[in-house]
């Protein structure tokens, strides 16, 4: 070890590439161990397996659970007036202020989804309109269900999320597996952050870091929407609520190891064929490549993984800068995606419950799962596509299947589509990833096509 290596810093001084105090170093620790307790660490409370966001979501929207959707609707409808304003006025003060000029400057497209989203809150909210709107299947599964949840669980993630993203945790972990995920997935290494808040917290944190990461210069174009679209894994305590949903909670350890080992199949050869594999290796105009993860010669991984945190911790902004940056993200979240959640969910929940169309879709689906040899395969059909809509919805129509062995292959393939529109696959686009929505769409149904067989196999041993 050289002199300069062996010899603290002063505090006023800023890190360098081989020295730092030790409360440069405790900038660095301190807030990337509350990530870690709060989004990453698995507790039990209550008797469930949860993450200590989870806990402060869930507190939260239990002491304003009534008023939740009447909280809903007046956001969707506060967004729709506010984007009608600034779309169609566009008036000085907000077109030069960046941040509002983004969130109610809008196109064509997407103020029409956001007016939609605030009607479809009314006319479910106070059950005026046809019925298939407000329906306690359709608009009522997201208004009520669903968007409280989005609400709650935003408002903690958004203001807390910097403590995951922004202090150096994922430069750490990201040099220490980057080796292994670049090999196997092509990915960076701090792309393993993500995987890693989906699975233990939620598949919207993990969407929601990968945009970040890819606005902020740290993924390419194609990186991001691999992980998006690939990492962004349901979570265990999720998982736990389908298979109790499907009458499946016996095999809930075989039932979770199969869903791991097809998504792991599924995000090792998806990024490896078109759409994915067209994606190009581009950075975010006017912000550039940031990310560095190549190790000098003749340091540790765990040496530079730590000099790079630590240097990553103290160039951020100040606390009350950080404070406004997650207020920000909470308010876009607020008035921006939540309409979309609203106004795509009811039309897709609509057509899953009132149109045949899902079952035309899947008809070329039968004969696959016949040669699978799995019973009651023509009820199965229909569970496998309609995920595209929404997560819950093959449990829903999976849940009045007689075989337990199609159940259990039904619930394992809704875990591993990973991309749904009721929420995913609207804040992907709204995150303005490079992806649309046909080629969701694609990806979806190719990761359906590769995990299928891997579960139908592993069910027929678990199972029998």
């Amino acid at each position: 070890m050289n002199r300069e290596e062996s010899m603290p810093l002063l505090d006023d001084q800023p890190p360098t590439d081989t020295s730092y105090s030790v409360r440069q170093l405790l900038i660095f620790l301190i807030p990337s161990l509350l990530g870690v307790l709060l989004f990453l660490t698995p507790i039990v409370y209550e008797e469930k397996v949860t993450i200590g966001l989870g806990v402060m979501a869930d507190a939260l929207k239990a002491t304003v659970s009534d008023q939740l959707p009447a909280i809903a609707t007046a956001l969707l409808l506060l967004s729709a007036v506010l984007g009608l304003f600034g779309s169609l006025l566009k008036p000085r003060w907000l077109t030069e202020r960046r941040a509002l000029n983004d969130l109610f400057v809008l196109p064509p497209l997407w103020l029409a989804l956001r007016v939609l989203g605030g009607l479809f809150a009314a006319m479910t909210f106070w059950q005026f309109g046809p019925e298939w709107v407000w329906n306690a299947n359709t608009g009522g599964v997201v208004l009520k269900d669903l968007a409280p949840v989005l609400i709650t669980f935003f408002l903690v993630a958004g203001l807390i999320l910097p403590l995951l993203t922004d202090y150096g945790l994922m430069e750490f972990c990201g040099t220490l597996v980057r080796n292994v995920f670049r090999k196997i997935f092509g990915l960076p290494g701090r792309s393993a952050i993500d995987a890693i808040a989906s699975w233990l917290g939620s598949g919207t944190v993990g969407v929601l870091i990968t945009a970040q990461q890819y606005q902020k210069g740290f993924y390419s174009a194609r990186e991001a929407a691999v992980i998006a679209t690939n990492f962004s894994i349901a979570s265990i305590a999720f998982s736990l609520l389908i298979t109790s949903f499907m009458r499946l909670d016996h095999l809930f350890v075989p039932f979770y190891l199969t869903v791991v080992v097809a998504g792991l199949a599924a995000a090792i050869i998806t990024p490896r064929i078109p759409p994915l594999s067209w994606k190009k290796d581009e950075y975010v105009a006017g912000v550039g490549k940031q990310i560095k993860e190549d190790v000098p010669a003749g340091t540790s991984l765990v040496r530079w993984g730590l000099l790079q945190a630590v240097k990553r911790a103290n160039a951020n902004p100040s606390p009350g800068q950080m404070v406004k940056v997650g207020v920000h993200n909470v308010v876009d979240i607020w008035l921006g995606l939540l309409p979309l959640v609203m106004a795509i969910g009811t039309v897709s929940l609509a057509i899953a419950e009132f149109t045949p169309i899902f079952n035309w879709l899947s008809a070329p689906i039968v004969p696959l799962l016949e040669l699978l040899q799995l019973p009651e395969a023509a009820k199965a059909a229909p569970a496998m596509l309609v995920g595209f809509a929404d997560m819950f919805l093959p449990a829903v129509l999976g849940k009045g299947i007689e075989s337990e062995l199609t159940r259990f292959v039904v619930a394992c393939v809704s875990l591993t589509q990973l991309i749904y529109m009721s929420e995913v696959g609207v804040l992907i686009i709204k995150a303005k990833l490079p992806l649309n929505l046909l080629e969701l769409f694609v990806i979806f149904i190719i990761r359906t096509l590769i995990t299928l067989p891997i579960i139908a196999l592993m069910a027929h041993w678990i199972v029998g």
